[in-house]
C-alpha cells in the first residue's frame, strides 16, 4: 500500500549538511507515522528520528538531537531529514520507513511495515 524511495545521500565533509528525501506512493500516506533509520557497516540498524502522521509530533535519538530535523509534507507525499553538523560517525545507509496506519511514534524496527531501499550518507574527516 505504501512504497518508499529515499534520495539525497552523498559524500560530505565533517560539519557539512545534507537533506534526505523520502518519496512515498499510496493514498494512505498521511495516516502513517514515519521514521528514519540508519545502518553503518558491520552494525545493526538503529532508529534515528520519527514524525507522527499529522506532523505535529517528532522524536529524535539523543545522538542526533539538535543536529537533525525530520519533517513531512503530506500534500507532496514526502518525508525529509535535514542533517547538519554531520560527523564521521553519521556515516551509514539511511532508510525511510512507515508504520501501520494511525500509529504513535515508535522506535522499534519491527513496528514499521514499509521500507525504502536506503540512501548512502558518507561523512569524511
Amino acid at each position: 500500500q505504501v512504497q518508499l524511495v529515499e534520495s539525497g545521500g552523498g559524500l560530505v565533509q565533517a560539519g557539512g549538511s545534507l537533506r534526505l528525501s523520502c518519496a512515498a506512493s499510496g493514498r494512505t500516506f498521511s495516516s502513517h507515522t514515519m521514521g528514519w533509520f540508519r545502518q553503518a557497516p558491520g552494525k545493526e540498524r538503529e532508529y534515528v528520528a520519527g514524525i507522527s502522521w499529522s506532523g505535529g509530533r517528532t522524536y529524535y535519538v539523543d545522538f542526533v538531537k539538535g543536529r537533525f530535523t525530520i519533517s513531512r509534507d503530506n500534500t507532496k507525499n514526502t518525508v525529509y531529514l535535514e542533517m547538519t553538523s554531520l560527523k564521521p560517525e553519521d556515516t551509514a545507509i539511511y532508510y525511510c520507513a512507515a508504520t501501520i496506519q494511525w500509529s504513535t511514534i515508535v522506535t522499534a524496527a519491527t513496528n514499521y511495515r514499509y521500507w525504502g531501499q536506503g540512501t548512502q550518507v558518507t561523512v569524511s574527516s
